[in-house]
């Protein structure tokens, strides 16, 4: 069966067809694979059945992988470049870490050099009722840049913002709280950047890890932020994936598009996900 890309929905991502990353895919299937994830932002597999070395290997093709840092604590043995997400917990203490980021954001964008993509290969999934929950939700950031007033995109085109990890709250006291953490807990990178292979201007900014615009005052750069954020929020820029066991999604993180994740299921329903990520390059500006 000859891969086919079919547009998951009007706003963001696409389903790969005949696509089995467990036995491989040889250049021309991954070239269509790669232009996918390029153009769409997301992309989605499903009915895997992945080895963690099998998903390492997929992961490789798009570059080298991320050792993120939970890796140390929820990582699998014998490959070091794959963390379990999951709630689980065994001997009294979690298998895997439970963060979800639900709030818009890119992945590592408190990093100088944050992810390029990330995979989620879906290994068990809440179900209640038999309904799935847990979704992860997309949304067309580039699409909404484009939404804004012209005015607005001009303003904000050629600004910088702080990026901090583990907070989701801009005031004043974060800021300088931000300037004693370790490098690689923050970074500063455009308001607004162009995607690395499309050049695509998008909103690179988001709510979970930005503190605030540098230079220029708290309460004026909570008002523009704001802005860009509620236009990330108009629905008619999202899409929300609803997961199956096998599932195996792989998200862009260097321009275009946001996910957020929902923790809107009983936390007895089990939820297990194998993640990979993507050593990515620098944010460019728009």
């Amino acid at each position: 069966m000859a891969i086919e890309v079919r547009p998951a929905s009007p706003a963001t991502g696409a389903e790969i067809l005949g696509a089995d990353i467990g036995a491989g895919l040889d250049g021309d299937e991954f070239a269509i694979v790669r232009e996918a994830l390029d153009r769409h932002g997301v992309i989605v597999l499903r009915n895997q059945t992945l080895t963690p070395e099998q998903q390492v290997a997929f992961t490789r093709q798009f570059g080298e992988p991320e050792f993120n840092f939970n890796a140390a604590r929820f990582g699998i043995d014998g490959s070091p470049e794959i963390y379990l997400i999951s709630n689980i917990v065994e001997y009294g203490a979690p298998i895997g870490t439970r963060r979800a980021g639900e709030t818009w954001h890119t992945d590592m964008s408190y990093a100088e050099r944050p992810a390029g993509a990330t995979m989620l290969y879906a290994v068990e999934v809440p179900v209640l009722h038999g309904l799935t929950l847990g979704d992860t939700c997309f949304a067309n950031a580039a699409a909404a840049y484009e939404a804004l007033q012209e005015e607005t995109r001009e303003r904000v085109k050629g600004l910088d913002a702080l990026f901090v990890y583990g907070t989701d709250q801009r005031n004043k006291s974060l800021v300088v709280a931000a300037r004693t953490l370790d490098s690689e807990q923050r970074a500063v990178h455009p308001v607004v950047n162009a995607h690395a292979a499309t050049g695509r201007a998008g909103i690179y900014a988001n709510p979970l890890l930005t503190v605030g615009v540098v230079g220029m005052e708290q309460e004026e750069s909570d008002r523009l932020l704001d802005e860009l954020y509620d236009m990330l929020d108009r629905p008619e820029f999202h899409w929300e994936h609803e997961w199956s066991v096998g599932d195996t999604l792989m998200w862009d993180n260097r321009g275009g598009v946001m996910h957020c994740g929902r923790l809107d299921y009983p936390r007895n329903e089990l939820r297990r996900f194998l993640r990979t990520t993507v050593t990515g390059g620098p944010i460019l500006p728009a």
